[in-house]
C-alpha cells in the first residue's frame, strides 16, 4: 500500500510539473522510479503529453498540439521537439531526463497511427 502511495505522489508531481508548476512553484519534474524504457513510454506520454496531443494508443485526445496519429513522427523528431519545445509546446529538457524523453520518443514513434 505504501508503494502505491509513493507512486501516486511521484505521478502527481510529474503531472503538476508538466502543467507548469509544483507545490513549490519550481516547475521541475521528478524522475520516474526505475529505469525509463519504451515500456513506460506510454505512462510518461500520458503524464506529460496527453493533455495537448492526440494519440489513440494512449487514449489521448488533446487538441492543442499536433495530432500524432496523423503526423506519425519518427523518434528523432519526437525527441528533438520534446527537448526543445516550439510554438505553444514547452521544452522538457531539464524537466525530464534524457532517458524519459527517449522513452516517450520511442513510444510515440512505435504507436502513432497504429490504431
Amino acid at each position: 500500500m505504501k508503494t502505491r502511495a509513493c507512486l501516486a505522489a511521484v505521478f502527481a508531481a510529474l503531472t503538476l510539473a508538466a502543467c507548469g508548476g509544483d507545490s513549490e512553484g519550481e516547475g521541475e519534474a521528478t524522475a520516474t522510479p526505475g529505469q525509463p524504457s519504451a515500456a513506460n513510454g506510454q505512462e510518461l506520454f500520458t503524464q506529460n503529453c496527453a493533455n495537448c496531443h492526440t494519440l489513440a494508443a494512449a487514449g489521448a485526445n488533446g487538441q492543442v498540439g499536433p495530432n500524432l496519429d496523423d503526423l506519425r513522427p519518427g523518434p528523432d523528431l519526437v525527441r528533438t521537439q520534446t527537448e526543445n519545445g516550439g510554438g505553444a509546446m514547452p521544452a522538457f529538457k531539464g524537466r525530464l531526463s534524457p532517458e524519459q524523453i527517449q522513452a516517450i520518443a520511442d513510444y510515440v514513434a512505435e504507436n502513432a497511427g497504429a490504431s
